[in-house]
């Protein structure tokens, strides 16, 4: 029974995956099906991105405040405080801010897609806009996934840039820290490695979101359940499968990196 049961969840996790992958290749294939292509990639960066500013600024300015508060605390005990700018920055520009930051616009404008789409599904109009001989997954997919590989290295450049100002505030203006050996540290950490990797997890970070968010909200019918139930299923089901996603390409893209 065991067997059967962990067959079955292998085989439907393959299976899924293979639509995901599907319909990923469909969406970019297709991208330019229904026209405007230009107007759908400015509002998909709308919705991906300037919406997501806010939240970004926010929680990038507290996580650059925690981190340059712990940080001071613990470098001052081995006598090493003048490293605070090295440890923040990198924690931000290898770590941190790709990793929250995807986490962020996930929680917000991914959740908005599956739920969009999701409605879309419900109510029949995905499957109209396949009547009309367009490409439903070209038309309502493709153009937001061009946008996320514009959004997420923007959202996480500002990011780091907001929270490395963060640790600089708790670190140097709350805390007994030199603004000087600071930016210094920061300017002596910071390689072209670094940012390379931050952008090489952005891109991928992008992809995997806005793909996944997309796919559960167009395969919503396919949750077992129907209407706004079946809406709300996918859209669970999208934050959390983004969230694992992000957490599991960021080791491997680490790992590979190093």
């Amino acid at each position: 029974m065991v067997v059967a049961q962990l067959g079955k969840l292998t085989l439907n996790t393959v299976s899924a995956t293979g639509r995901w992958a599907l319909f990923c290749g469909r969406s970019l294939a297709c991208i330019r099906s229904g026209g405007e292509l230009g107007a759908r990639i400015v509002r998909s960066v709308f919705e991906l991105g300037v919406r997501c500013v806010p939240v970004i600024a926010i929680v990038s300015a507290f996580a650059g405040l925690v981190l340059g508060l712990q940080g001071h605390y613990v470098l001052a005990r081995f006598g090493a405080s003048g490293m605070l700018g090295t440890l923040v920055s990198l924690s931000l520009c290898r770590e941190l801010g790709p990793v929250l930051a995807a986490l962020m616009i996930a929680g917000q404008a991914g959740t908005a897609l599956a739920a969009e789409l999701g409605i879309q599904r419900s109510t029949e109009q995905i499957d109209a806009i396949e009547l009309m001989d367009v490409s439903p997954e070209g038309f309502l997919a493709g153009a937001r996934l061009v946008a996320s590989l514009l959004v997420f290295p923007a959202l996480t450049s500002l990011f780091v840039l907001i929270g490395v100002t963060g640790g600089w505030l708790s670190g140097c203006i709350l805390m007994p820290q030199d603004s000087d050996a600071y930016w210094s540290a920061v300017h002596e950490a910071l390689k072209s490695r670094d940012v390379f990797e931050c952008l090489i997890k952005a891109l991928v970070f992008g992809l995997l979101t806005t793909s996944l968010c997309a796919y559960q909200g167009f395969n919503a019918h396919r949750s077992g359940e129907a209407g706004a139930r079946a809406v709300g299923v996918a859209t669970v089901r999208a934050i959390v499968l983004s969230s694992i996603a992000i957490l599991a390409a960021d080791y491997l893209i680490t790992a590979a990196l190093l």
